[in-house]
């Protein structure tokens, strides 16, 4: 692909404003770890919102999309719209928690909620699995990506390519140990703006094309069952040419899967950079909106421009589609942007790919320096030495997620194995905040057990039983069901927390639900009522948008007015509900 110099200088641009303003922000990240790794908690809730959104805009993300909607139409994006349950549940039953809990990572949170060797042990552990090894391993998947869109742009030997990529690595470790959180927030809102604009315009072009023209044309040009919003529930076959998902599969999707699962960045319960940019917002109130704006924008936003490229490759590209779906999105690029779009894409991808792999490197950095260095290496190491140390580790995570993604090739399995060894680890990471029976005992267990069961299934009872092994996710639901009562056994078998430790949590988050030993009082479930109402109200408000603004794209007028009308109800039941939430 061919790029010209207005090309170029959009690119220059957005790297320069990426470390003017991480040189901006450098005194205020200096000034501690709190202000290095959670802004000093002075976030307005939008500039939380926009910098989750725009970490989980990959620069893979749109390629993955148009995959999926090769494979399975649009209804096959439920594989992902499904976590809204979890994303949503996460804004409304704990953003405010991990706010009031004042640590400085989800994994000090540890020692805050339980007591002893156990939870020190846990911590030391899930510091390095999760600064270290998982960060490392998302590092290389968004590096592997991000490989591709350069073959794409640039005609260069693969060596070349390699040395790009690790130019763009080391850059992102600059201006992300510069600025601390500021730095990566703000750059990660102006890149947000860069990658919206650009597949907003990549997607008008398509649409515009001699090939197509219109919306109304591309409707009429594409099988109809392309355009279902809702999968077709049977069995594994396929119908229509289109993948039908199994009625197990569904349920593990919206009925399991979002409590049950630990898998990065979609923690039960928060966890990573959500729970990070929760905890660096200004108030309990911005908490529960940064999350609340994180959702809608993830679910109902961004995905429309990718599904219409994505679309129109089935009239621009048919054998790609059928063959090699994320050449269809690369090739919509090549072949349709005006000189100086070009450009602003390639600024976009490298926008998404900097903005994911910053984060990565800056709370993978604080685990590593607040988790393990500070707690276990260099208990009285000042600030100003662990900022340094922070930065220090910034920079060599950047060269180690190098090195690493020069060995991937497919990781696809990894996550595969990854989710399934994490099924059950969140039914334990959500109760653990409303129950005061969970000890430490009880999660390492959950941490283990999913390991376990996983083995046991694929590799030992499914190839002993295969009759009874005939969804894709039966060894799924076995691990969840195995992990949860393996984890309440332990749980009850073993000691709780010391009353002193429980005090001190219950006094600083007062959390709702089973505390009555603590608190002196029954259970409050039922002060959570609101709590709920918000939760499925914006579930409701969210997933009205999503479907309304594809009925709106595609003339779809009398689904539109009752999504509008749905859209219209939700939001004065959540704004009602929102507002009588004890924070």
């Amino acid at each position: 692909m061919e790029l010209h110099g207005i090309d170029w200088a959009i690119i220059i641009l957005l790297l320069s404003i990426s470390i003017g303003i991480s040189l901006y922000f450098k005194k205020r990240a200096s000034q501690g770890m709190e202000s290095f790794l959670l802004g000093g908690r002075k976030f307005p809730w939008y500039l939380a919102g926009i910098s989750m959104v725009a970490t989980t805009f990959a620069a893979d993300t749109p390629l993955a999309v148009t995959e999926i909607v090769a494979k399975n139409g649009i209804s096959g994006n439920w594989i992902w719209w499904a976590a809204l349950i979890g994303g949503m549940f996460t804004t409304f039953f704990f953003a405010s928690l991990w706010r009031k809990s004042g640590v400085l990572t989800e994994v000090e949170f540890i020692e805050l909620r339980y007591s002893g060797k156990s939870a020190s042990a846990l911590r030391g552990i899930k510091s390095v699995y999760l600064g270290l090894i998982m960060n490392v391993a998302v590092i290389a998947w968004v590096n592997t990506a991000m490989l591709t869109i350069l073959q794409v742009f640039f005609d260069f030997e693969i060596t070349q390519l390699w040395m790009i990529l690790f130019g763009l690595m080391l850059f992102a470790a600059l201006y992300s140990s510069l600025g601390g959180l500021w730095g990566v927030a703000v750059t990660d809102a102006v890149q947000f703006i860069f990658a919206m604009v650009a597949s907003i315009l990549l997607a008008y072009f398509v649409v515009d094309s001699p090939e197509i023209g219109s919306l109304s044309n591309l409707k009429e040009q594409i099988p109809a069952e392309t355009l279902n919003f809702f999968p077709s529930i049977g069995n594994t076959t396929a119908q229509s040419g289109f993948y039908a998902i199994s009625l197990g599969t569904f349920i593990a999707f919206v009925g399991v899967q979002w409590w049950s699962s630990w898998y990065p960045g979609a923690e039960p319960g928060g966890g990573g950079y959500v729970a990070q940019r929760m905890m660096s917002t200004k108030s309990n109130k911005d908490a529960v909106l940064s999350g609340l704006f994180f959702q809608i924008a993830h679910y109902s936003i961004r995905p429309w421009p990718w599904i219409i490229v994505a679309l129109a490759g089935f009239v621009l590209y048919p054998d790609l589609m059928e063959s090699a779906p994320r050449m269809a999105y690369a090739s919509a690029m090549r072949d349709y942007l005006p000189i100086g779009f070009k450009g602003l894409l390639l600024a976009s991808f490298l926008a998404a790919y900097l903005s994911t792999i910053s984060t990565q490197l800056n709370w993978g950095a604080g685990y590593l320096a607040n988790d393990l260095y500070k707690r276990f290496i260099n208990k009285a190491s000042s600030d100003k030495q662990q900022v340094n140390v922070t930065r220090i580790i910034t920079v060599l995570l950047a060269i180690l997620g190098s090195i690493i993604s020069l060995y991937i090739t497919d990781i696809s399995g990894v996550w595969e194995f990854v989710m399934e060894c994490g099924a059950g680890l969140g039914f334990v990471l959500i109760i653990r905040w409303y129950w005061w029976r969970i000890n430490a005992i009880t999660e390492i267990t959950a941490t283990i057990s999913p390991f376990i069961y996983y083995s046991l299934s694929k590799y030992v009872l499914e190839p002993q039983f295969a009759s009874l092994y005939t969804d894709p996710k039966d060894t799924f639901f076995f691990t969840v069901f195995m992990t949860v009562i393996t984890s309440i056994v332990v749980c009850l078998l073993t000691k709780p927390e010391p009353n002193s430790t429980l005090e001190t949590f219950y006094n600083r988050v007062k959390p709702n639900g089973f505390w009555n030993v603590i608190s002196g009082q029954g259970n409050q479930l039922g002060e959570m009522k609101y709590n709920f109402i918000a939760w499925i109200s914006g579930m409701v408000l969210t997933y009205s948008i999503l479907f309304g603004t594809g009925y709106y794209l595609f003339d779809e007028w009398f689904y539109f007015q009752i999504c509008l009308g749905i859209t219209i109800f939700s939001l004065i039941l959540l704004i009602f509900s929102t507002k009588r939430i004890q924070l």
